[in-house]
């Protein structure tokens, strides 16, 4: 057996292909974490935007707009289309059903908490919003 054989990974394609994946891509929630790609995303959720729209409203140099237009692209949070000589940017929502799925479990456990907030602070207090909406629909 020649030396480089020796040192190999047992299954190297598989670690190619393992390593090879993860360098290339990163986690919706990696992606999300960034805080000029949060306001690009933000943006384009009322409307499709031009790279010099989202660099005028965000106040950042057009350089630094397109790389994180060129990462969300990539990662599938964002399409383009091309009218006349400007690029257009809009959001697609797929790649957010991760977040929102991991989020679910989360939001049963802060609707509970909230629940239980406002049963509290009606029963302190018998002239709260809810206890006066109450009274008026008998």
């Amino acid at each position: 057996m020649t030396p480089e054989l020796a040192t190999a990974p047992l299954y190297t394609l598989t670690s190619i292909c393992l390593l090879g994946y993860t360098r290339s891509m990163e986690s919706v929630f990696e992606i999300i974490a960034e805080p000029n790609r949060r306001a690009i995303l933000s943006l384009l959720v009322s409307s499709q935007q031009s790279v010099g729209e989202i660099e005028r409203q965000l106040g950042m140099p057009q350089p630094t707009v397109s790389k994180h237009l060129r990462v969300l692209r990539e990662a599938g949070f964002v399409e383009s289309t091309v009218d006349a000589q400007r690029r257009l940017y809009r959001l697609k929502p797929e790649p957010l059903q991760e977040v929102d799925a991991w989020l679910t479990p989360f939001r049963r456990f802060w609707s509970a908490h909230v629940d239980a907030l406002e049963r509290h602070l009606d029963h302190m207090d018998p002239l709260t919003p809810t206890k006066r909406r109450m009274r008026r629909r008998r």
